[in-house]
């Protein structure tokens, strides 16, 4: 109303709703850490394949980002550790495979300290929670489960007790070697026994510790993990690694600096030997075994490295001899770039792997367990093939050990030009490696010629492309029947470097 009540001649104007827009940015992917592809194939001007790098695609991570094992992200990492002397479940399980991949193969890589270290007392400490909640967060390969795998060893679960033959950790690290009993033990106070889940008589370790040695405590405490990871249900698993009162537990605490109690430990290693003998009698084990067609990619890589421990580690130094600028130079691709590469190459079972120039033997053996599949190697230098054998030997025992049964296996000692079995098995092969990095051109010449062979479809993994820009005679016939990726291998991936570097993965073409 107007003033004296007349009616006002003024119109208020209509509300209005204001809007903005607002643009929301995409987050950004936050990289995995995993190998990628650093180039694609491009074909050159003569229509033939050629390898281009592309900055788009190269691989780029930092040190806070970067994983060393791809298939472990970052916020499965914690910071907090735990002050037992050695790592607790939850602290072993975060670490497991960056010990393994910084291994150096001049040492032995259960013994990463330069002393033993005895931490305070954690009965206490509740910064890890309860590993046992975590356990079915297992390691897993990222492609789909061969389920036409089985597992259980036909022998390891027999009425009969048996004698796997390993060479024992007490053959290699004992009071007898020169290695100090731990925590001040008496000399004939060290000797223990370890059940592994099968029905094989138990190995024998000593307590003791030196540089270089089986690090018997560590072992023992990553087997008893392990098993209860892998072999038994959750409702089993819990007395054996619970955080407070398994029996893992228990002998953390006895080797601690606050108790530093040999009986306690011992203790509780015989009641766990004793629950794990019971379980395999009752069939669980063997029956839980039966449930799963792979193994975890920690346990593969335990299992490989208690083989290396035992047979290549004491005569290492025999790896060092070779002819500086032959072929006939030594390297070694670690754990975790296998796994990766068997993931790659979609590896199976029913399939082949060939590794063409095999040193001591590991990749094949890697090879075997990790999927399954028959294993082939050739290797012409005397010392490798020599220890090469001594870890198949061992191998096979260690498997039965462990329940388990791997692919096939069989390495030869010759020259992978000329040998008539890796030859005629070159036919069927559905992957390949060569780690080719220190070849002569002549050897990869031919090796070009022997691929003529292969079917369709296979993988050839290199350290060195095959494919490359200058055209000779030769490189026209990789170029003809090869397509070619370029990759990269993360940090501690090989043994004769602790930085990145690039591998090459050819198919066979149609």
């Amino acid at each position: 109303m107007g003033i004296f009540g007349q009616k006002s001649k003024i119109k208020t104007a209509p509300q209005t709703i204001r809007v903005e827009r607002v643009v929301i940015p995409q987050p950004q992917k936050v990289s995995n850490g995993s190998a990628r592809p650093t180039s694609h194939p491009a074909n050159g001007a003569n229509g033939s394949l050629r390898v281009n790098s592309s900055s788009s695609n190269r691989f780029a991570s930092s040190s806070s980002s970067l994983s060393l094992n791809p298939r472990i992200t970052n916020g499965a990492r914690r910071s907090a550790k735990s002050a037992s002397p050695y790592p607790s479940s939850a602290d072993e399980r975060r670490g497991a495979t960056a010990t393994s991949m910084e291994r150096k193969r001049k040492a032995v890589s259960s013994t990463p300290r330069d002393s033993p270290a005895f931490g305070d007392s954690s009965d206490d400490d509740d910064e890890d929670g309860d590993p046992f909640s975590n356990r079915n967060k297992r390691i897993r390969r990222s492609t789909s489960v061969d389920v036409n795998r089985r597992l259980r060893h036909k022998k390891a679960f027999s009425d009969e007790e048996r004698d796997p033959h390993v060479i024992h950790a007490a053959d290699i690290a004992s009071v007898a070697t020169n290695c100090p009993p731990i925590l001040g033990a008496a000399a004939d106070e060290v000797a223990v026994e370890l059940q592994y889940p099968s029905r094989c008589k138990p190995e024998r370790y000593e307590l003791v510790w030196k540089k270089d040695k089986i690090d018997a405590v560590k072992d023992i405490l990553t087997v008893v993990r392990h098993v209860a990871d892998t072999y038994l249900t959750e409702q089993e698993a819990k007395p054996f690694i619970d955080h407070h009162t398994s029996f893992r537990r228990q002998m953390e605490r006895a080797i601690s600096e606050k108790y530093r109690d040999m009986t306690a430990f011992k203790t509780a290693l015989d009641s766990y030997n004793k629950s794990l003998r019971a379980l395999i009698a009752s069939g669980s084990v063997p029956r839980n075994l039966d449930k799963i067609h792979h193994l975890p990619s920690d346990l593969v890589a335990f299992i490989l490295d208690q083989v290396y421990d035992r047979t290549v580690a004491p005569k290492v130094e025999l790896l060092a001899k070779y002819e500086m600028g032959s072929d006939n130079v030594y390297g070694e691709l670690l754990h975790p770039f296998i796994t990766k590469i068997l993931e790659q190459t979609n590896m199976t079972s029913d399939k082949v792997f060939i590794d063409l120039g095999s040193g001591v033997g590991n990749v094949v053996l890697q090879a075997a367990l990790e999927i399954g599949c028959r294993s082939y190697g050739c290797e012409t230098m005397e010392h490798p093939c020599n220890l090469a054998a001594a870890q198949e030997k061992e191998f096979r025992s260690r498997c039965l050990l462990w329940g388990v049964s791997p692919g096939t296996v069989y390495l030869e000692k010759g020259d992978i030009r000329t040998s008539k079995k890796i030859l005629e098995m070159l036919k069927e092969a559905d992957a390949i490696l060569v780690n080719n990095k220190a070849f002569t051109s002549g050897l990869n010449d031919a090796l070009i010629n022997m691929f003529l062979d292969l079917k369709d479809g296979c993988k050839i993994i290199s350290l060195k492309s095959f494919v490359h820009d200058n055209k000779t005679a030769i490189n026209d016939v990789a170029n003809r029947i090869l397509d070619v990726q370029r990759y990269r291998y993360h940090e501690n991936w090989v043994s004769w470097a602790a930085s990145e570097g690039e591998y090459y993965i050819s198919t066979k073409k149609s």
